[in-house]
Formats: C-alpha cells, sequence, structure tokens
C-alpha cells in the first residue's frame, strides 16, 4: 500500500474515532434531559411519575423498600441513603432520607434520576415528594438531607405479574449537571473539540 493511501486512511479512522468520543461523552452529559423526557413519556425502566394522589391507606400486603444511590466518576460528591431497607404495606406513605456531601473545594451542581427494580412495579410505585431531576447546588464540604416520600399501589397485589414481589428497590443517579462540567472544565478536559461539539448540540 502506498503512502499517500495509508495516510488518507488514517485521516479517516482518526475522524471516526474522534466523531465517536464526541457522541458518547456528549450522550453522557446529555442523559439526563433525555432520561426524563423519555421516561416520561414511556414509564420505562421503572421509572415512576412524581406527585399525584395521597397514599389510599394501608392494605395486607407488606413490601420491603431498599434504597440503592450512585455517583457519575467526574461528580465529588459523597452520596448514600440514611437507612437501611424498610418495611411497609401496601398503600401505607413512607419516609426516606439520602445524604449528599461535596467532597471538593468548589461548589458543585449535580442531578439525580431514579428508577425501581423489579421494573414491573414501576406503575405501582408511587413518590409524592423526591429530589430527582432538579439540580441541587452543594458548597465546597457541605451535606444535605434529601427526602424522598413515598407509596406502593394495593393493585399491585391483584396483578399476576406483581403479586408475589416482596422486594422493591429504587436507586438514584447522581450525575454532575452538564452547565457546572462546562464551568468546571470537565468537557475541556475531555478534548478541545468535544466541549464544542456539546455545546453545539440544540
Amino acid at each position: 500500500m502506498d503512502p499517500a493511501t495509508l495516510r488518507r486512511r488514517n485521516r479517516l479512522m482518526g475522524i471516526g474515532v474522534a466523531g465517536l468520543v464526541v457522541g458518547m461523552v456528549g450522550l453522557a452529559f446529555a442523559s439526563v434531559p433525555l432520561y426524563r423526557i423519555f421516561c416520561q413519556v414511556t414509564g420505562y425502566n421503572g421509572t415512576v411519575q412524581v406527585g399525584g394522589p395521597a397514599a389510599p391507606g394501608a392494605g395486607e400486603q407488606v413490601v420491603t423498600i431498599r434504597f440503592n444511590a450512585n455517583t457519575q466518576p467526574n461528580l465529588p460528591w459523597r452520596f448514600a441513603p440514611m437507612q437501611g431497607a424498610t418495611s411497609l404495606r401496601v398503600g401505607e406513605e413512607g419516609v426516606a432520607f439520602y445524604q449528599a456531601a461535596n467532597l471538593s473545594q468548589q461548589a458543585v451542581t449535580g442531578v439525580a434520576t431514579y428508577n425501581v427494580t423489579p421494573e414491573v412495579v414501576g406503575k405501582y410505585f408511587h413518590k409524592t415528594a423526591c429530589f430527582c431531576f432538579n439540580e441541587q447546588t452543594l458548597a465546597p464540604g457541605q451535606e444535605v438531607d434529601m427526602p424522598i416520600s413515598f407509596w406502593v399501589d394495593p393493585k399491585m397485589a391483584e396483578d399476576p405479574n406483581t403479586r408475589d414481589i416482596r422486594t422493591i428497590t429504587i436507586s438514584y443517579t447522581f450525575f454532575r449537571s452538564l452547565d457546572d462540567a462546562e464551568r468546571s472544565g470537565a468537557l475541556a478536559n475531555a478534548g478541545p473539540h468535544v466541549g464544542s461539539a456539546i455545546r453545539a448540540t440544540p
């Protein structure tokens, strides 16, 4: 293969790899708003709706609620549930708390997504209040308690797909907000062309 052809092939490969990197990083930073819109429309992946009617009152079936917490690698926070698993009756309102702490020396803004598993119980798990999808800004070293309130629809016990489920896990994942990542230089660190490509995305 002559040198000119080899250089052209390498250049095309380099452009392809760069495009793939731009796309992957862009999707990572855009995942929260896209995830929110998609799940609000479809209820996909065990995502439940926030708000809605109050808990109807305790039924007979008892379920155990477990709490899980994750953080995106570039978010310098400690984020964890403040309690272990809790049991309550279907139709009974429960309250739980998560705690977030900013471990860095500058203010950082994060935003959380959530889902429940098993996914089939998503439509029966109602949250009347939570911190999801709202930007949370923590000062350096600041710790905050974040409450959620929720209830499980008694109709879950009537559905053949869910009536034998006794444990539900609710998971939150905190991401660094796109604006905060741009201000902190997280996008620039990913490469000069990546940040400009993401900012150009409508």
